[in-house]
């Protein structure tokens, strides 16, 4: 396939692809569509956007300049999208592809009224401009005398706003073809591979054709509603849980500019519902927050650490807490990647597969010695890392871990997976210990943890200017880029550069467990 399933996951995220054209569907389309729609031109994504929120699609027509730029997740959702339409198009072989020129939707239009009237049946990426609305059709099927639309989404459930998608796909399309039926096409998470993969098993298939028709009645006013809107002044409305909801939006920069970087939002697990009660109460700041709203005692120590800032240590947490330990410690840390169309046998979709290990262990003499393992990109590496890390764990002492559910969750799973190694596997989760415990239950809170418990919020505030364990300056410095690099890592061709990337991965992961063996430290000497 082209580029046309990656472009139109990227317009969904909001990069524009659109420009004004003219309908060109008519010979043998349900009738001839021969005048334009005075709706202001709209793709199916800006649709979205709009019902999303009014403001953001006024952003975006009108000062899209303010717009952030996408972050590495969104190149992730990009190569997402693009890999589960390509498989998609294997449940209608044979079909013809709309290739994608980013100059001429006027003649990506044409092919698809060409291809309609030499009796094609099964167009992917068909491509419309119908009643003012862009829109293109991941698979155009006919069947039955009539043509069914299918819309592919890498998610495994059927949302709300794939409804609306669809909603709007049919609105454009039913002006000109005869639809039959509406299919979201989604992601089987229970299927698990065995073998060649099977496509019919990887996929779902949910007729939402009654819903999509009882939505027909309301997208003629919504449309004139967003008309209306987009020849005014932009509107006035104020931040709320529909700046990530369904959508993070890409106006969230300009939208929340006058909120403080540390404030309400930031209240340890408070619902996002009550942090926007505070919020249009006019609390936004910590010193704003009355004496009578209910806290957690966590968000209480976070509320004064940030009115009146200094380090808060109770020695007996710590203490009870580095009791437990038993040496020698192994700090042991995990990375995993994802796939939505498994790989390997025995793996399902977005299953999380593990990959690589780091481990730091430590004797009660002091004497620190580091383990590593970094699977082969092209191959399963979970049972070579379940063979290595039984090897390099001493077996006996505490194995450490930053939010320890993690690591056991995957353990169980190799468990699973290897029923000859599964009982040496299943022996080590009681032995685990978790480093974020002490700072949970309040043993040791710093001001700038700013009410986040995670690694990469504590380990800054104890070492400040500590270079060794400073994570900037690594080239990959997150498990978000760890997970996405090796997912893609055999994607790709020039081997220096895949070394390269291997060694900044295990640079990555040994100083996650290198951060844990300083905070323990910091723990010993705090009491």
């Amino acid at each position: 396939m082209s580029s046309g399933w990656l472009v139109k996951f990227r317009e969904a995220l909001g990069i524009e692809i659109i420009k004004h054209t003219t309908s060109t569907l008519g010979k043998n389309s349900k009738k001839v569509f021969s005048t334009r729609s005075n709706h202001i031109l709209l793709s199916k994504s800006q649709y979205i956007r709009g019902l999303q929120c009014h403001k953001s699609l006024w952003l975006y027509k009108h000062k899209r300049e303010l717009r952030s730029a996408p972050d590495s997740s969104a190149e992730t959702l990009f190569n997402i999208g693009y890999t589960v339409g390509s498989y998609a198009t294997d449940l209608f072989p044979g079909g013809v592809e709309i290739e994608f020129t980013p100059n001429d939707f006027d003649g990506m239009s044409r092919k698809t009224a060409d291809l309609i009237e030499q009796g094609v049946e099964t167009i992917y990426e068909a491509t419309f401009n119908e009643n003012g609305i862009f829109a293109m059709v991941d698979v155009l099927h006919k069947s039955n005398g009539k043509w069914n639309i299918y819309e592919v989404k890498a998610s495994t459930t059927v949302k709300e706003y794939h409804r609306d998608d669809a909603a709007i796909q049919y609105y454009a399309l039913s002006q000109v073809l005869d639809i039959g039926k509406i299919f979201l096409v989604h992601i089987n998470n229970q299927y698990t591979r065995q073998g060649e993969l099977d496509v019919c098993a990887l996929f779902n298939m949910a007729d939402i054709t009654d819903e999509v028709l009882e939505k027909q009645v309301e997208i003629k006013g919504t449309l004139n509603s967003f008309d209306a809107m987009l020849q005014s002044d932009m509107p006035a409305i104020d931040i709320g849980p529909h700046c990530s909801d369904p959508y993070g939006c890409d106006f969230h920069a300009h939208c929340w500019q006058d909120i403080p970087d540390y404030s309400v939002f930031n209240l340890y697990r408070m619902s996002g519902t009550k942090k926007f009660e505070l919020y249009y109460g006019g609390i936004i700041n910590f010193e704003d927050i009355p004496s009578d709203i209910d806290l957690t005692e966590t968000q209480h120590f976070q509320v004064e650490a940030s009115i009146n800032p200094e380090i808060r240590i109770d020695k007996t947490i710590i203490g009870e807490f580095l009791d437990t330990l038993e040496y020698p410690i192994s700090f042991l840390d995990f990375e995993t990647f994802q796939n939505a169309v498994p790989r390997f046998s025995d793996q399902r979709p977005y299953m999380q597969m593990t990959f690589q290990y780091s481990l730091q262990v430590m004797t009660d003499s002091g004497e620190l010695s580091h383990e590593e393992y970094l699977g082969d990109e092209n191959i399963d590496p979970r049972r070579e890392l379940s063979e290595r890390m039984l090897r390099h764990l001493p077996p006996r002492g505490s194995i450490m871990a930053y939010n320890q559910s993690f690591e056991k969750g995957r353990i169980k799973e190799l468990a699973a997976l290897f029923p000859d190694l599964r009982d040496e596997l299943l022996s080590l989760l009681d032995r685990f210990v978790d480093l974020i415990a002490p700072f949970r239950r309040l043993g040791y809170y710093h001001p700038d943890f700013k009410g986040s418990f995670s690694i990469k919020s504590v380990l800054p505030a104890l070492f400040p200017d500590d270079p060794e364990l400073d994570y900037s300056r690594l080239e990959i410095h997150d498990g978000g880029m760890a997970m996405d690099t090796f997912a893609n890592l055999h994607l790709l061709k020039d081997s220096n550069q895949r070394e390269k990337i291997r060694k900044d991965l295990l640079a990555y992961c040994q100083l996650d467990t290198l951060a844990m063996v300083r905070i323990w430290e910091k723990l010993k000497t705090a009491v």
